[in-house]
């Protein structure tokens, strides 16, 4: 490990320690509104039950239902968040009841009072959404014929997973989810450390992970190719993306909401599994991180994620001709900005594209980017040490952006050149928007048989003030020492745009807190860029 594991084990656990808190007292409030609301005689009916689950396990829960007397009405399921229980949407769910759907939430097994334990949305959690549904329709006024289910980062998995396991499941509502989880638990090979930490911690101080899961944690934080093998195969089961096929089949209606700085589930693993989507689809995209995007709309709050939510399912359940259906499927909120961007495919986010080389060093350290840089340079960087460039804090660092309009800064002049490598662009005459994934091509000569190296891009002003537009890591391993080889990095994609008079700096590094790494400590990587095989990034443009 290029840092002493424990140092940043101990960081992560503090950090994850204060952030459990915050998504845990977001239901408090609602709850105790809700049965004021449902005092009522005309308002919806509330009141907490018990399910039973697959193998004898009893799920807690709530319904939230109309109390008008109909004999049937749209049946909404949303299970509820990682850590957090059945109260977590009562604001939510009363809103909708009110609306005339019944509303059935749960705390999925192994979390407070459910039965069982955690096992990370694997088979025995689609049995139990399955269950779920079956005491919906016995217990409830729920049409059998419009069936939906809707949460927010676990509930949001949970509910792709039902889609494809369950066909009565017709519309899906995912919000901070994910689709694919191994490239959600790694990002080319890196495992991801502050975010794996926080789930760790927080399941085990509200839950009971089951054996299996205690096992994979051990294998996830250890760093040999056996262990990650068999951690990978644990998460592709638990992977909507596996399932593709059953979903696409099903024709169930999918929104995808999420946020471009999302860092238990980041964007590029989203965006492609929208694409390969073919039934009716839609993704959201906006400033943020984990969950926070909709958040707000937990205490009752207006809330433009949840807004779309309940159009999406006021069109897929209820058959209101509201025209989400007509709207352009992918609706984006550029970072620092409160205006949207509508476009018919993910594709169509970004119509153009530049290539920038990468340069030599001049005498201050930095290579140029763009068109004219040279080729048949050398750039060593020593691994094992923080330049200072890095991805932020888990939570505070994108929620600093989404609200206070502050990404993580950096002062590109002052990098410590010895270990990183820094090329910047000349200065734009004209704003740069940025739409898309950012991919970069680096040659790479390492020191040792394996490594990390994180690649990081900056908008950079007059005075050489960065600010994080997106970031990668990639990790090697089983490399030859001194063999040349290609690194193709695939950056978190994004919305941003550099203003005129700005410039890109792409830095290059080998540690980052969000991340484990895996340099020996003093060794080197060597960047190049030979005449047959150039060093570059391609930037997507709108």
């Amino acid at each position: 490990m290029s840092t002493p594991l424990a140092r940043r084990a101990t960081a992560t656990a503090l950090a994850a320690a204060m952030l459990a808190a915050g998504p845990l007292a977001l239901a408090a409030p609602a709850s105790a509104a809700a049965p004021a609301a449902a005092a009522s005689a005309t308002a919806p009916v509330l009141r907490f039950v018990d399910i039973p689950g697959s193998g004898g396990v009893v799920l807690k829960g709530n319904v939230y239902a109309p109390a008008d007397g109909a004999a049937h009405h749209p049946l909404v399921v949303m299970p509820a968040s990682w850590s957090l229980n059945d109260l977590e949407y009562l604001a939510q769910a009363q809103q909708l009841a009110a609306a005339g759907y019944v509303v059935v939430s749960y705390t999925p097994r192994g979390f407070w009072g459910s039965g069982g334990q955690i096992e990370v949305a694997g088979p025995p959690d689609v049995a139990d959404i399955s269950k779920v549904i079956d005491w919906s329709l016995a217990n409830t006024a729920a049409d059998p014929g419009r069936i939906g289910m809707a949460g927010i980062s676990y509930g949001a998995g949970l509910s792709l997973l039902g889609a494809a396991f369950d066909p009565r499941v017709r519309t899906v509502a995912a919000l901070s989810g994910w689709a694919d989880l191994v490239a959600s638990l790694y990002s080319d090979e890196t495992q991801h450390l502050q975010s794996a930490g926080l789930l760790t911690l927080a399941g085990y101080l509200t839950g009971r992970p089951s054996d299996e899961l205690q096992q994979m944690l051990i294998s996830f934080f250890g760093s040999d190719q056996p262990n990650e093998d068999t951690v990978k195969a644990w998460a592709k089961v638990r992977s909507p993306a596996t399932y593709l096929d059953r979903i696409n089949a099903g024709g169930a209606s999918v929104m995808l909401a999420n946020a471009w700085g999302d860092s238990i589930f980041p964007p590029n693993q989203l965006t492609d599994f929208f694409e390969r989507l073919t039934g009716p689809k839609r993704l959201e995209l906006r400033p943020g991180d984990h969950a926070t995007a909709e958040a707000t709309g937990l205490l009752g709050l207006p809330n433009d994620v949840w807004t779309d939510t309940r159009r999406w399912l006021d069109h897929y359940l209820m058959g209101a001709d509201n025209g989400i259906d007509r709207e352009q499927p992918v609706h984006i909120e550029p970072q620092l900005q409160d205006s949207y961007e509508d476009y018919p495919s993910w594709q169509a986010v970004s119509s153009s594209s530049v290539r920038l080389g990468l340069g030599a060093r001049d005498w201050l350290g930095t290579g140029s980017l763009g068109a004219g840089a040279g080729t048949g340079w050398r750039t060593p960087v020593t691994t094992g040490a923080d330049s200072g460039a890095d991805g932020g804090v888990i939570f505070l660092s994108n929620l600093a952006e989404q609200f206070l309009k502050i990404p993580p800064l950096v002062s590109v002049p002052l990098l410590p050149r010895a270990v990183s490598a820094v090329w910047q662009s000349a200065f734009y005459g004209s704003a740069q928007r940025i739409r898309g994934s950012v991919r970069a091509h680096l040659g790479v000569v390492p020191g040792s048989g394996q490594g990390s190296l994180i690649a990081y891009l900056y908008d950079v002003d007059a005075l050489g003030i960065g600010r994080l537009v997106s970031q990668a890591p990639y990790t090697f391993l089983g490399r030859t020492p001194g063999a040349r080889f290609e690194a193709d990095i695939a950056l978190q994609s994004t919305a941003y745009d550099i203003p005129a008079g700005h410039r890109l700096a792409l830095v290059v590094d080998t540690v980052d807190p969000l991340y484990i790494t895996h340099n020996t400590a003093g060794s080197t990587l060597t960047f190049d860029s030979p005449a047959a095989d150039p060093s570059w990034i391609s930037v997507p443009l709108k």
